[in-house]
């Protein structure tokens, strides 16, 4: 009888144990990070040579965004921040500096940080040089594990479909590159990570 190894974690048994992770983070690390990693992200060539990129705000104990974006800003680069909608799609709007970002609780999820100017569609991404998705953990392949909404799976697949080909890039703390993630027939590698130790590339 042959044996088996330790079984493999399901997506949901890994997004579990790294929000615990998370979750114990204190804020005066958080904001270290956060720091850091705007250094780190500016510094990759997907991002400095980009002339749009579409981002996101952070929220909660996820990697702080929000100097990455104002720097993104302040340099002339053109950044698009994803509208919640009702579907669990995302529109996109400008980001224009700290003063267009709005409060906004969708029913039955977290309250969010949007972009309060003019919607731009769906199909705004596809402009985009380089794609910054919020992940919880990406593995040696290049593959991420979202949190689950499938909103990313969809603007992925727009990209598609669209044939555009930008920089797809994570956002992580350190511990957050594993070795394997589960994946699924549908689940698309990301080409970098960026963590405060430094940036990876993926083949």
């Amino acid at each position: 009888m042959q044996e088996t190894g330790p079984a493999e974690p399901t997506k949901r048994t890994l997004r579990g144990e790294i929000l615990a992770v998370r979750r114990r983070l204190t804020r005066d690390d958080a904001q270290k990070a956060a720091a850091v990693l705007a250094d780190r992200a500016l510094d990759l060539p997907e991002l400095s040579g980009a002339r749009t990129v579409a981002a996101y705000v952070s929220v909660g104990s996820e990697p702080g965004t929000r100097a990455l974006l104002d720097a993104l800003h302040a340099r002339g680069t053109r950044v698009l921040l994803p509208v919640l909608m009702e579907d669990n799609d995302l529109d996109w709007a400008a980001y224009t500096g700290a003063d267009s970002l709005t409060r906004v609780q969708h029913p039955g999820k977290i309250e969010l940080l949007e972009p309060s100017g003019a919607r731009l569609g769906p199909d705004a991404v596809v402009a985009a040089d380089a794609v910054l998705l919020p992940g919880l953990a990406v593995d040696e392949g290049g593959m991420r594990l979202g949190r689950g909404g499938g909103s990313y799976d969809r603007v992925l697949a727009r990209l598609g479909r669209a044939g555009a080909d930008p920089a797809l890039v994570v956002l992580l703390y350190d511990t957050e590159v594993v070795a394997r993630v589960p994946r699924e027939p549908h689940d698309k590698p990301v080409h970098a990570v960026v963590t405060p130790s430094g940036a990876r590339r993926f083949r």
